[in-house]
């Protein structure tokens, strides 16, 4: 490990708006937060919403700025890349944004039932070739509803068209409430539902050189409502075509952009 990562952890473990607590950490005992993130995190009763898969932590932050009357809490397992956001946090004294460093496959035990009112999935890996690590999956899903609010809302938006038509087909077969969806969430002259509106007005660095590229970005907001019973949708969907920024090659085909 080079002595940059290990400047970074160091920091993160001093660093009061991170919580670092790895599966094996997890295993040792009961996670101490759950179902007090509001009292003794956050000191509030404002409204959490999370952000899976927060990478630098750039859409955590970005929120957390412009909802000041709501909590955010970044999700990652990877600390040098969480380190950004999270010390840009702690510099601009931000009290509404915090960071949980762990897997993601156990998020249900890091939250009490309703703890959670939002989920935002931004540019997850769309796992083109099993369904179960998809974030927007029925495995995922089922998590969420452990500890999400009845109907609470989770946001998609993603580069990918494999990973956004999966989650449309998935909506589709459960008859789940879509708030908005778009294919093009910058298109010129488009109205916009204030959930768009909020997606658009927050862009990540690789979301940019994505644009660059000519590739569009789609968004989807639907609500989770905690009774349905969840099917994976039985369609073939078309693979994407393209190297994505920081992410293993997606199919064995290449588009020259």
């Amino acid at each position: 490990m080079g002595k940059g990562k290990l400047a970074k952890f160091a920091e993160m473990a001093q660093n009061p708006l991170v919580v670092e607590c790895p599966f094996s950490v997890m295993q040792e005992g009961h996670f101490q937060l759950r179902g007090h993130w509001h009292e003794d995190f956050f000191h509030n009763d404002n409204p959490i919403v999370l952000e899976l898969g927060c990478g630098r932590g750039e859409y955590t932050v970005g929120l957390g700025r412009k909802h000041p009357d709501q909590n955010f809490i970044g999700v990652d397992i990877k600390g040098a890349r969480m380190w950004t956001g999270a010390q840009e946090a702690l510099h601009e004294g931000m009290r509404n944004v915090g960071f949980l460093r762990t897997n993601i496959e156990f998020i249900q035990e890091f939250f009490a039932p309703g703890e959670v009112s939002e989920i935002w999935l931004t540019f997850s890996d769309p796992q083109m070739k099993k369904a179960t690590k998809r974030l927007s999956s029925t495995f995922f899903l089922n998590r969420y509803r452990q500890f999400l609010q009845d109907d609470g809302l989770i946001h998609l938006k993603t580069d990918s068209n494999f990973l956004f038509t999966y989650t449309e087909e998935l909506l589709r077969t459960n008859n789940l409430p879509t708030e908005a969806s778009t294919r093009n969430l910058y298109a010129a002259g488009q109205p916009r539902t204030i959930h768009e509106q909020l997606a658009a007005s927050i862009q990540t660095y690789y979301e940019s050189m994505w644009q660059a590229r000519g590739i569009d970005i789609k968004y989807l907001c639907f609500k989770l409502p905690q009774e349905v019973y969840l099917a994976e949708p039985d369609v073939e969907i078309p693979l994407d075509e393209y190297r994505s920024y920081s992410r293993e090659k997606r199919s064995s085909k290449s588009v020259g952009r």
